[in-house]
């Protein structure tokens, strides 16, 4: 079974005890995320298809800044809440949810680079064909892609506090617990990585 088909959520039981969501919420999308991990733990598919539709678009531009590929970035995606699934029993609400499954996705994305990069897999997809794109507008994609690339060649730290503070708009002390570090190592990855892609970027950008 592949890991999409464990994300396709099954239809919703007609009620009884089963009922991991309980009768005194009659609207999912109200259940708030702590909720819905505890119904994980005791297997109701409905509360993984609401977190699956509530984090997975922010999750997906995520894990693409991190791998700098759609295709690496769908495959973290699907392991993250298949992990989720897996674990939810052991899940102990130490921190947001939203916090431990930016971490979980920090996680799988750099042992999936690691694992590519050791096999000597391709990990840049490439540009679309920019045949027929106006001059201004090609000339935008061109930086963007020298920005993502520069982003990809920094170390995997650096890229990560970057990419929570600046994209995904961590505040310092999220980005922080989502890495592990305090907030001035935090902001020492921040300066050094901010540094590194001035330098690398010095000329190259119109």
């Amino acid at each position: 079974m592949t890991a999409h088909q464990h994300l396709r959520p099954a239809p919703a039981s007609a009620g009884g005890e089963g009922n991991a969501m309980g009768r005194a919420v009659t609207r999912i999308e109200d259940v708030p995320d702590e909720t819905l991990v505890a119904a994980l733990a005791r297997r109701d598919q409905r509360a993984l298809a609401q977190l699956v539709q509530r984090h997975g678009g922010w999750a997906a531009r995520f894990a693409e800044r991190m791998t700098g590929s759609p295709h690496i970035a769908e495959e973290v995606v699907q392991n993250a809440f298949l992990r989720l699934w897996n674990s939810a029993e052991h899940w102990e609400g130490r921190s947001r949810f939203t916090t431990w499954f930016y971490r979980v996705l920090h996680n799988l994305a750099v042992d999936e680079l690691r694992r590519r990069r050791s096999s000597h897999e391709e990990l840049d997809e490439g540009l679309e064909d920019p045949a027929a794109t106006p001059p201004q507008l090609l000339e935008q994609e061109r930086n963007a892609a020298r920005v993502r690339a520069a982003l990809e060649r920094l170390p995997e730290r650096q890229r990560a506090a970057l990419v929570l503070r600046h994209y995904e708009g961590c505040s310092q002390g999220e980005a922080a617990r989502i890495l592990g570090i305090s907030e001035g190592a935090l902001e020492s990855l921040l300066s050094r990585g901010r540094a590194t892609l001035r330098e690398q970027l010095r000329g190259e950008l119109h």
